[in-house]
């Protein structure tokens, strides 16, 4: 610890990383004061109840996205999320549609162009998700505005996240760090003091031990643990290349290997599997009314029945409320992870690049032999990296009630995969710059 606390002293004396870590963490700075700007037309009172109490499962994980914006219904209460919707539209969309996947391969044109129009369709998203929180909030009374604050709160709510996108290109462009990805990371991060303070401060107040922390903490260093040794796990297969000559030289003749990920699918399952397991339960809080039930009690159906079903669709699309709906967020996870990782990773465009090449897996004949090679392998270690996921995106429904210390948020699903993640990656750009200039970096 001493060492790295030495190798992180020498890279701040280096001028040019000092000042691109400054500038990060002025670009937080300016992200945290942002997240405070309020919006007009809300009742605060009814808003802090509505999070207080159950809320709806969509609201609390985008506002766990926001930092908290949305609980504050500030100018970020979208935070980043609909630019995230719409780079996995367009990466989807690259597979699927053969006219946008010949023009991601046409280098900086191609990616130039497709970065236009990944952000004319974050506006759209942003847009409509902003009118469809502002209807939400209406549905639980507490947007109060009229017509033209609506219609205020709907641009402001766009403008600030198409703010987010820009400073995020800023930190890429003159920080450390992908710029986004830190966005959604200090988001995540906010909360953390607040939980603290509030578990401290039921500790002095004797509602929680000693004990049920230091578990907690166990629990959370563990599944820290889990998360960084999965997601460095790769399957490395060897491929050799076969010598070539070209005029008088000979070129090829060299081994390498085809890295494999465990989990290539990162945490795009898990935002999937919530997303579609969380729709039912929010559309039926929107229809959570005297008028729509006596509506549908008119043509027939007691009453009673109507409620029963609205309460029974909302327990099984809410993860940890029963354990119905946390199977099902498993089983989806599992489902969507090797639905991505077969979308985004195909061995048969492998298998002729390497053919092309001149490479080949030892013992495997090139062609499709390397190519259902690959498939096997893919499909084996995907099964453990799905596990993983699943595991990681129920545990934080039940580490509460299992430690009785439901104040620490930030234990396991989507927070934790991205938090870790993250470090990690800036880590590693950080070491990057310490051995560009033959400084020992915090890896080694």
């Amino acid at each position: 610890m001493k060492e790295r606390l030495a190798n992180l002293a020498q890279a701040l004396r280096l001028p040019d990383v000092r000042k691109r870590l400054l500038f990060v963490m002025a670009a937080f700075a300016v992200y945290v004061a942002c997240a405070h700007v309020p919006l007009p037309g809300i009742d605060k009172e009814a808003l802090e109840n509505f999070f207080r109490g159950s809320g709806m499962g969509f609201a609390n994980m985008l506002n766990k996205f926001a930092g908290g914006s949305l609980q504050r219904f500030s100018v970020l209460a979208l935070g980043i999320m609909p630019y995230i919707n719409a780079s996995i539209i367009f990466q989807l969309l690259g597979i699927a549609v053969p006219a946008l996947e010949e023009l991601q391969k046409e280098g900086e044109y191609g990616k130039k162009k497709i970065a236009q129009w990944t952000k004319y369709l974050t506006v759209a998203l942003a847009l409509m998700q902003a009118g469809g929180v502002i209807a939400m909030f209406q549905s639980q009374g507490i947007f109060i505005g009229g017509f033209a604050i609506r219609i205020f709160d709907i641009v402001m709510m766009t403008a600030g996240c198409m703010f987010l996108y820009w400073l995020g290109e800023q930190i890429t462009d003159k920080g450390i760090g992908q710029g986004i990805s830190l966005l959604i990371f200090v988001g995540i991060m906010t909360s953390m003091p607040e939980d603290v303070a509030l578990t401290i401060q039921l500790w002095k107040g004797g509602q929680i031990q000693i004990l049920n922390i230091l578990f907690l903490m166990a629990i959370f260093l563990a599944v820290i643990y889990l998360v960084v040794m999965v997601q460095q796990a790769q399957r490395k297969i060897p491929v050799q290349y076969a010598k070539r000559v070209r005029g008088h030289r000979v070129y090829g003749g060299t081994s390498s290997f085809l890295p494999l990920r465990v989990n290539a699918a990162g945490v795009i399952p898990i935002i999937f599997a919530v997303s579609i397991l969380m729709f039912p339960g929010t559309i039926i809080q929107f229809l959570r009314s005297e008028k729509i039930v006596g509506a549908i009690a008119s043509t027939g159906i007691p009453e009673a029945s109507v409620w029963n079903v609205f309460f029974y669709i909302q327990m099984w699309s809410e993860p940890g409320r029963s354990v119905v709906a946390s199977i099902l967020y498993f089983l989806l996870v599992i489902v969507f992870t090797y639905f991505y990782t077969t979308v985004t990773f195909n061995p048969e465009r492998i298998a002729e690049d390497l053919q092309k090449n001149g490479g080949s897996v030892p013992g495997i004949r090139p062609g499709h032999a390397t190519r259902d090679h690959l498939d096997r392998i893919l499909y084996r270690i995907t099964l453990a990296g799905a596990i993983f996921l699943g595991f990681i995106a129920v545990i934080q429904y039940y580490v509460g009630p299992i430690t009785k210390v439901t104040t620490f948020s930030l234990v396991g699903g989507t927070s934790l995969l991205i938090v870790v993640g993250v470090a990690l990656d800036t880590m590693q750009q950080i070491e990057a710059q310490l051995l560009m200039r033959e400084y020992k970096g915090f890896l080694d």
